[in-house]
């Protein structure tokens, strides 16, 4: 139980015994308490307004609700102080005792402080990245990536089994352009001038290796051969081999998926996942037959009006109704992604994050409608957007070398600045809000260089043992002497205000889970790793707070008690961010 959840569960208590004497009226519902920092620390440490949200279904003042809460809480052993403030606020100051207690926890708990049990948290599917089979990932696809994978283990931490998806885009029309680009390069590889590569070809060198093992696999057999011939061949090919490359992009960020779905195994096998999908929207009478209205903004001589197989997605608050077909009878787009979530339903999934980037926006509605729509309402499709990621280095915006032909990729950056910068800082500002990504900021030693910051907290923790065992031999992070330190010495306001932050971890992580919200963590590692570093600031201004007092072996063991829970606390944070904990800084 976090220090959040004792409050709340001892204001609950009183609530309910002063439903039992007759102070509040009989029979009604008490409200979920909920606890929380005050916004001005010298209002107390934690405040709730259960008075307030009491006081109109209990016919009574707020103040003389929290004036009566005060009376059974006062007695409380952890409680120093109440104060009853506005209109019904309770604002609780604790002894530090209180405090302490959090630094035993988390000796108690390890790795596993601030974890939720996995007991029916329910199977998450997040998919992420799907980046088209067509090229190297570039630098927006970064972010997709790392937001997913994050908040994938954070789903993990809070108690979740989740499946990391990857959807691959191999049945559309772009993955024929891919082929025949690469057959281009195939030609190239075999001595042949291609010239200019033609506009709608990709021109990356990155297919050059694909031509030339296409060439060293056959020779000069598919020249001669009719596209319809070759473009299977080299398509499946081709894709296997950009397959391969991102996924060797994604390992270079330590990211992995558990599952690769592929949209051309919607339809094999003589079975059409897109036709069963349909059939099961049409069961349910939400498939019929009708002209849509022409597009805003549509040229009206290029516009035609014609019958068409329609989705009923504004039953289910989409704004228009959804085409599933084209006019030469195929499906559109829409229509397979339709069949691979009902995919994902039939797997037993009631649970989806989708990651979006920001060019995706529009389609958000008609993918929640389908969903909603495929499960009778019981599935939750959350659709997370992750806008668009501007390079800089010094202030000045920053062009790379470009092997993609037309982007920066996503290896260019993690070469130039490494993993750790790369995947803390997409995570360090919300998903949906553009991000200026700086090489220079990102790789400067400093506190305004947050994963530097967070990471030499990590660090300055390590060293801090190191030296105190030179000072006082034994005294290490496991002994007996720190784990069963006298922590009533730990009473300097600084003291507290790092026990405090500490003892948010729990609360911070099911909030972040729950709104599925990853930047949170990187927030509140920032100011966890700060707190840690004032504290040491102010013992180099006074002896007597230093960490690690040569005079003083149990005061020693104490603060190294504080010192550990702080590190196991960073540790754990930066595990879920997918970040290194060094114990030293290069």
């Amino acid at each position: 139980m976090s220090a959040f959840e004792h409050v709340e569960n001892l204001i609950a208590k009183a609530l309910g015994s002063m439903q039992a004497d007759g102070t509040l009226p009989a029979g009604m519902d008490l409200p979920t308490v909920e606890v929380e920092f005050p916004r001005d620390p010298t209002h107390g440490d934690l405040a709730s307004n259960a008075a307030m949200v009491l006081a109109k279904r209990a016919r009574m003042k707020p103040r003389d609700i929290a004036e009566k809460l005060k009376e059974r809480l006062s007695s409380e052993e952890i409680v120093a102080k109440i104060e009853v403030a506005g209109p019904g606020f309770l604002n609780l100051t604790f002894k530090p005792a209180f405090w302490q207690d959090v630094i035993r926890q988390i000796e108690r708990e390890g790795e596993h402080y601030g974890r939720a049990k996995p007991a029916s948290k329910g199977r998450v599917n997040v998919e992420y990245v799907s980046a088209n089979p067509t090229g190297p990932m570039h630098v927006g696809h970064c972010r997709g990536a790392v937001f997913g994978d994050a908040l994938a283990s954070l789903l993990e931490f809070a108690g979740h089994e989740v499946t990391r998806e990857y959807y691959i885009n191999d049945a559309g029309s772009q993955v024929d352009v891919l082929a025949r680009s690469a057959f281009l390069r195939y030609r190239e590889a075999l001595g042949e001038d291609i010239g200019e590569i033609p506009q709608g070809l990709y021109p990356g060198d990155y297919l050059k290796p694909v031509g030339a093992a296409l060439a060293e696999e056959f020779g000069g057999k598919l020249k001669d051969r009719d596209e319809a011939d070759w473009l299977p061949l080299v398509r499946g090919k081709a894709i296997a081999a950009m397959m391969a490359m991102i996924k060797d992009d994604l390992a270079a960020l330590n990211i992995r998926h558990d599952v690769f779905f592929s949209e051309a195994s919607l339809k094999e096998n003589g079975r059409d996942r897109v036709a069963e999908a349909i059939a099961a929207l049409q069961a349910k009478g939400l498939i019929y037959e009708g002209q849509l209205p022409k597009p805003k903004g549509h040229d009206e001589d290029d516009w035609e009006e014609r019958e068409q197989v329609l989705f009923k997605s504004t039953d289910f608050g989409d704004d228009v109704d959804r085409a599933l077909q084209k006019s030469d009878g195929s499906y559109t787009y829409f229509a397979a992604d339709i069949a691979y979530h009902y995919d994902k339903l039939e797997r037993g999934f009631r649970n989806l994050v989708n990651v979006f980037g920001a060019d995706h926006i529009g389609y958000i509605p008609r993918m929640k409608a389908a969903v909603a729509a495929l499960s009778g309402g019981e599935a939750d499709l959350d659709i997370k957007v992750c806008q668009l990621v501007k390079l800089y280095k010094g202030g000045e915006p920053f062009k790379m070398s470009k092997r993609a032909g037309t982007f920066v990729t996503l290896r260019d950056v993690v070469d130039e600045v490494g993993s750790d910068p790369v995947r803390f800082m997409m995570l360090y500002r919300k998903n949906d809000a553009p991000l200026d990504f700086d090489f220079a900021k990102v790789t400067e030693q400093s506190k305004d260089n947050p994963v530097f910051y967070v990471q030499y907290a990590h660090a300055r923790a390590a060293s801090l043992f190191r030296n105190a065992e030179e000072v006082f031999a034994g005294l290490t992070r496991d002994s007996a002497e720190v784990r069963g330190a006298d922590l009533a010495k730990l009473d300097h306001p600084g003291e507290i205000d790092l026990m405090k932050r500490l003892a948010q971890f729990p609360r911070l992580m099911a909030g972040a889970a729950a709104a599925h919200e990853p930047h949170r963590l990187a927030f509140y590692l920032y100011d966890l790793a700060s707190t840690l570093h004032g504290q040491w600031s102010r013992g180099n201004d006074s002896p007597q707070l230093r960490f690690i007092r040569q005079d003083d072996r149990e005061m020693t063991a104490a603060r190294l008690a504080i010192v550990a829970a702080t590190q196991r606390v960073i540790s754990s944070g930066l595990a879920i961010l997918g970040v290194e904990a060094p114990d030293a800084m290069r």
